[in-house]
């Protein structure tokens, strides 16, 4: 292969007085081409050293501004070599106790179904769908004519009895009286003691009957069994209720003040809390303190506080957790049923000098979890770390960094494993930076 190199004038390397170029600029050529110096009178110098001439194209002005040129990159290393200035932390060392994060719903604590218990029309609502009510309030009225009929012929038949029986003890006494004289034989006294008897059992009827009326009539207006919501209605006024062997739902209630929220715990997540606890299992009385943090699906925070409710006494086999129920104040029924929450539980265990740093430096890859720190020389190394728990908007690092590390931050797109970087101390909250 042919290589044909033509030198330009004035390419770089200078030539003769007498416009012929000499050897020496092919030997620059040739030298850059093998990886040799790229000075630009590398040529000349060699020209000098074979032939003896010396070079006279360049004055010394021309020199001085060449000296200057070739200074120049020299700056540009240094500058780049500092690094771009990236924000750091210093790890924040505090207490943490360690918690066990779970997902599940909120539930009603009470769910009432109200029923006509007695037959009749329905005649009013006193109430609105989904209307807030109270214990006791009025919310359906049922006809009540008939059932206050039947509880005054009920009264009417103890009232007679009560006369009958008043009769039967005096005629009772009366035959006792002629039996001592021998004016009355001994089977009439024993008559008398027995219509007495019979009218005291009829008397004791009749007042269950009473008491049985009058509960029938108080079936008629079905009230609010506690305070609590309303569902809509189901059944319209003008409707018949409550007929034999028909269960008719007038509407339903729910309490909402306090609310359940329930949660399925995995095996091994109880069996690092029984772990922590030294494989000793709490006693009920210590588990209704236990304390429970429940927030929004969407939010990071816990706002709502309660306390442990119930434990199931066992693993469900056919899923392989514990169901855990807590309960907390719900006064303005933020929470309603339904919702999905994330509720946090204690693992019965306290990291004392725990280090956190923001969660957004956290940054991941197929490997896992790592951060980017400096070390001494200001390098940026990829620590992996395991992480713990996420407290506000720091998060617990359990291994992987020491509390005098130096943690990047922020502007993560100049900044690479192995590279150098001009760190910038800021604090850990972000508010002002520690020069």
């Amino acid at each position: 292969m042919m290589v044909i190199i033509h030198l330009a004038r004035g390419a770089g390397c200078s030539r003769a007085r007498n416009g012929t170029s000499r050897p020496g600029a092919a030997l620059a050529v040739v030298g850059a081409l093998l990886g040799g110096s790229t000075q630009p009178c590398l040529a000349d110098s060699a020209w000098s050293k074979l032939f003896g001439a010396s070079d006279s194209s360049q004055t010394p002005a021309q020199e001085k501004t060449a000296q200057s040129s070739a200074s120049k990159p020299t700056a540009v290393v240094a500058a780049q070599s500092a690094g771009p200035s990236v924000p750091v932390v210093r790890p924040k060392v505090q207490k943490v106790t360690e918690y066990i994060q779970l997902t599940g719903n909120a539930t009603p604590i009470n769910t009432v179904n109200l029923i006509a218990r007695v037959e009749g029309y329905l005649e009013k609502i006193h109430f609105l769908d989904g209307q807030i009510v109270k214990k006791g309030d009025l919310l359906f009225t049922i006809q009540q004519q008939q059932y206050k009929d039947q509880l005054q012929q009920a009264e009417a038949q103890v009232r007679a009895l009560e006369a009958a029986l008043v009769y039967a003890k005096i005629e009772t006494a009366r035959y006792e009286a002629l039996q001592k004289k021998g004016a009355a034989a001994q089977v009439v006294v024993d008559q008398w003691n027995f219509q007495t008897k019979k009218t005291e059992a009829d008397l004791a009827s009749a007042r269950a009957q009473v008491d049985i009326a009058k509960l029938n009539l108080s079936y008629t207006e079905v009230r609010a069994p506690f305070d609590g919501q309303m569902s809509k209605r189901y059944v319209d006024p003008g409707n018949t209720v409550g007929g034999s062997g028909q269960r008719t739902v007038l509407a339903d209630i729910l309490q909402l003040d306090p609310i359940y929220v329930v949660a399925n715990l995995s095996e091994t997540e109880f069996l690092t809390v029984r772990k922590n606890l030294n494989q000793r299992m709490p006693s009920h009385a210590e588990l209704m303190q236990v304390p429970v943090e429940v927030g929004m699906e969407n939010q990071g925070d816990y706002p709502f506080r309660g306390t442990i409710q119930y434990v199931a006494p066992g693993i469900d086999p056919k899923t392989g957790t514990l169901y855990v129920r807590g309960v907390l104040d719900n006064p303005n029924h933020r929470l309603l049923p339904g919702f999905f929450v994330q509720i946090r539980l204690p693992k019965a265990r306290v990291l004392p000098g725990a280090l956190l740093v923001p969660d957004r430096a956290v940054q991941s890859d197929q490997v896992g979890r790592f951060l980017y720190v400096l070390n001494k020389d200001d390098a940026v190394e990829q620590r992996y770390v395991q992480l713990g728990d996420l407290d506000g908007n720091l998060r617990v690092i359990l291994s992987g960094i020491q509390s005098d590390d130096r943690i990047v931050v922020g502007d993560f797109w100049r900044v690479s494993a192995g590279a150098k970087v001009t760190p910038r101390l800021t604090a850990i909250e972000g508010s002002a930076d520690q020069q």
